[in-house]
């Protein structure tokens, strides 16, 4: 997936911010908690970094796609080995999985402030 495809399907979900952290790398944030990064914008060796499930933690480092990802790795956060590492139709499922885990953990004020809130039955 190309930089730009990745930055458009993570600005794609709901309630999704960017920003630029640590002096250049590129974030993608809902209700102002991280859910993916993405290296410096023009870099060629930059990567691709997103929270995951603990299965989805498991198999993507145990398979070899992707490593923990450094800092983050406690909080179950992968980084791709490569940026074509996993088709883009999968590569934008684990980015929406990450937006929803991390969704789900906001604060129902700030879930309807960001437009997440799902309606309760």
């Amino acid at each position: 997936m190309t930089p730009k495809a990745f930055h458009a399907a993570a600005m794609a979900l709901p309630g999704a911010t960017f920003d630029i952290k640590w002096g250049a790398d590129r974030v993608y944030s809902v209700g102002g908690k991280m859910f993916a990064a993405a290296g410096a914008e023009g870099d060629a060796n930059a990567r691709y970094s997103f929270k995951t499930s603990d299965m989805g933690f498991e198999m993507l480092t145990e398979q070899g796609i992707a490593r923990p990802a450094p800092y983050l790795a406690r909080a179950k956060w992968v980084q791709l080995l490569k940026k074509d590492s996993l088709p883009d139709a999968d590569l934008v499922a684990y980015l929406k999985e990450a937006h929803s885990i991390v969704a789900d953990r906001l604060t129902k004020t700030v879930k309807a402030e960001v437009g997440v809130l799902r309606p309760s039955f």
